[in-house]
């Protein structure tokens, strides 16, 4: 029997402003990674989202970006150094550290978002500045990160405990990468496609990309974006078809003790 973890982006409004349907996700998820507040998020929402997460026995993880609130974390803003992203990683992971233990919950893992994420599946410098912030605030925390990637080797050659994501409603390139957003069909919709693309994966070990190619994969956990349209309509579908299939749905950590 399979067992994978099924997580989702969250906290990711901002004082007034909110983005997708946290509460209703947090009862389909098993794992949340949560906005530290660069990109999105801010103490009130990062604390409601964790103090949910920790009632619904869901995990979470912060999910640092670039500090980018008016392009949602998707613009390239490096800064002047490699030192420069290993501070905005080490703030944001501290953060949520901090509003976790007041909530009572506890970070498990990390996972990069937005345009830095995008970075590290062929950027092999900024991966490994990310990868000395995580291991230097805290080596044990679970570092998620899609498969194939240059993200991936740092993690592996860092020795930290490397969590391989793929996504439910994403396309992939020839790769094994995801394709960009600028692009048709980046970013599946359909519920049913999606969750039979996330059954195939886990039961062949591989994804599929646009052109038809199969790429090996290992999968630890399955991503279901919650800024997208429909997105608690497909976590639900996805997460009753696995089941119906005898996929198990756990956690990160209990997954990978």
């Amino acid at each position: 029997m399979s067992i994978v973890d099924l997580n989702s982006d969250m906290g990711e409004g901002f004082g007034p402003y909110k983005m997708g349907d946290d509460e209703a996700m947090l009862g389909i998820v098993s794992s949340a990674n949560i906005a530290c507040g660069f990109h999105a998020g801010d103490p009130d929402i990062m604390h409601k989202t964790v103090s949910i997460a920790l009632a619904r026995d869901v995990e979470v993880g912060a999910h640092p970006g670039f500090n980018d609130v008016w392009g949602f974390g998707r613009r390239v803003i490096v800064g002047d150094s490699m030192k420069t992203i290993e501070n905005l990683i080490a703030y944001q992971v501290g953060a949520l550290q901090a509003i976790a233990h007041a909530a009572g919950h506890k970070v498990t893992h990390f996972k990069a978002h937005g345009a830095l994420g995008n970075l590290m599946f062929n950027d092999e410098a900024i991966s490994e500045a990310v990868v000395r912030a995580v291991k230097a605030v805290d080596r044990d925390l679970l570092y998620v990160i899609p498969v194939n990637t240059e993200g991936e080797r740092a993690g592996e050659r860092a020795g930290l405990h490397v969590i391989r994501e793929v996504f439910a409603d994403r396309a992939y390139t020839d790769d094994g990468h995801l394709v960009s957003r600028r692009f048709e069909g980046a970013v599946i919709h359909d519920s049913k496609v999606a969750a039979e693309r996330v059954l195939r994966m886990i039961e062949d070990r591989c994804v599929t990309s646009q052109s038809g190619k199969r790429i090996p994969v290992s999968v630890d956990t399955i991503c279901v974006h919650g800024d997208t349209p429909g997105a608690v309509s497909m976590a639900s579908e996805l997460r009753r078809c696995l089941v119906d299939a005898g996929v198990t749905i756990q956690s990160i950590s209990k997954t990978h003790q």
